[in-house]
């Protein structure tokens, strides 16, 4: 039977062609075409072959694609490696090499996007300030299981308010991330856990849409790439170490083994449950990059009380310290670092998220003298508590060997 390669979409004609890549591969894209010049190659007849559509519609599946829905076209692009039973040996040790300690969690993750294409899932940041680690292969990687339905951003392109070329993508991949404006920030926390995106391309109006893309970062700095405060839950922050050997044709080995390890997702049962709305919890993707990521965008006054009370601690060998503002307001007026009760107050209460007690009670207050020395009165206030395993667990460099 004749491959037909035009269709109609409303009342304009479209041509499925495929543009060649460096690579050797070939992009499956849809060209607006002209009916005369379809006309004129095939003669009219051909007009009446052509399959005809009423809208474009997006829905992403792997398993069971269908490229129609109800009279609407489906723009999401089939996978043209079949899952088959093979070797996936190099494969395993690839995910292990990028995830780590969270190997099971990085199956989990892949098998997810491959067999749940609409969960939604945490934003994925692989960071590493060496070279030659694996981060751009695992892109490149994936860019050869997902193919069209993955697609690389710039800084700048995600910036711009046009994202036809993205909005309707299931994985979208920024390389060399430096967000260091805080509404690039919000955009992707927003866009992570969304289902709606509004797309919009030039010359034509905003329309909205369904969103599925899930996004993984790749940078080189790993301490200010983005700025993300404590209680954010939706980075998954992975340092990668660097590869043990660098082989020659690795990527073109792993590209071999994909369809044996669709079939090994396809077969694997999962790891983790579905517990969160990004199916894991903050615990479970929690890991010491994302800790010393918070950390460097945590303010001066911050690090600064951070330290002073676990000096406290340690001094009076206590598992806990109790403070009211004025008090932290004191001791920091004697390292010379400018701030007020209001910054204080709002510190303790929203970015540490501590209660103080209802009412005035005692309590030891700690007194930073002239010369240093630390000493513990009897004070009555409505004060918070600030446990030592809180310091510890989210400020790494306070934590003594």
């Amino acid at each position: 039977m004749e491959q037909i390669p035009y269709i109609r979409v409303g009342t304009s004609y479209y041509k499925l062609v495929k543009a060649p890549t460096i690579a050797g591969h070939f992009n499956e894209i849809l060209v607006h075409w002209n009916m005369e010049t379809i006309k004129q190659d095939h003669g009219k007849d051909h007009l009446s072959k052509i399959p005809k559509y009423d809208g474009f519609t997006c829905i992403p599946s792997h398993i069971a694609f269908k490229q129609e829905y109800l009279g609407f076209y489906n723009i999401y692009s089939p996978l043209g490696k079949v899952p088959k039973k093979g070797d996936v040996t190099l494969s395993l040790k690839f995910v292990k090499h990028i995830f780590g300690k969270h190997y099971e969690l990085g199956l989990d993750y892949l098998q997810l996007l491959y067999l749940k294409p609409i969960q939604v899932l945490p934003i994925l940041c692989l960071v590493s300030k060496e070279r030659s680690t694996g981060k751009s292969t695992f892109l490149k990687w994936l860019k050869e299981i997902f193919e069209n339905n993955l697609t690389y951003l710039t800084n700048d392109s995600f910036s711009s308010q046009f994202n036809a070329d993205w909005a309707n993508k299931l994985l979208i991949c920024i390389d060399e991330v430096l967000f260091n404006k805080e509404e690039l920030t919000e955009r992707i926390k927003y866009l992570s856990t969304t289902n709606i995106n509004k797309l919009e391309a030039k010359g034509k109006d905003k329309r909205e849409v369904e969103f599925f893309g899930k996004f993984i970062l790749c940078s080189n700095n790993e301490d200010s790439f983005i700025k993300i405060d404590a209680n954010e839950t939706r980075f998954w922050v992975i340092k990668v170490p660097v590869l043990e050997a660098e082989q020659t044709n690795y990527l073109e080995k792993l590209i071999e083994e994909i369809p044996a390890f669709l079939y090994y997702l396809t077969n694997r049962k999962l790891h983790s449950k579905h517990l969160t709305r990004m199916w894991f919890t903050a615990q479970q993707i929690k890991t010491k990059a994302l800790i010393k990521l918070v950390q460097n965008n945590r303010n001066r006054v911050e690090k600064e009380l951070a330290s002073i009370l676990m000096g406290v601690i340690e001094k009076f060998d206590l598992e806990s310290v109790d403070l009211c503002p004025l008090d932290a307001l004191l001791a920091l007026n004697r390292t010379r670092i400018k701030t007020d009760l209001t910054q204080l107050r709002r510190l303790l209460k929203k970015d540490w998220r501590l209660s103080n007690k209802g009412n005035s009670n005692s309590y030891q207050k700690f007194v930073i003298w002239t010369d240093g020395d630390m000493t513990l009165v009897d004070a009555k206030g409505r004060y918070f508590t600030v446990e030592k395993s809180f310091l510890t667990e989210n400020f790494d460099d306070l934590m003594t060997e």
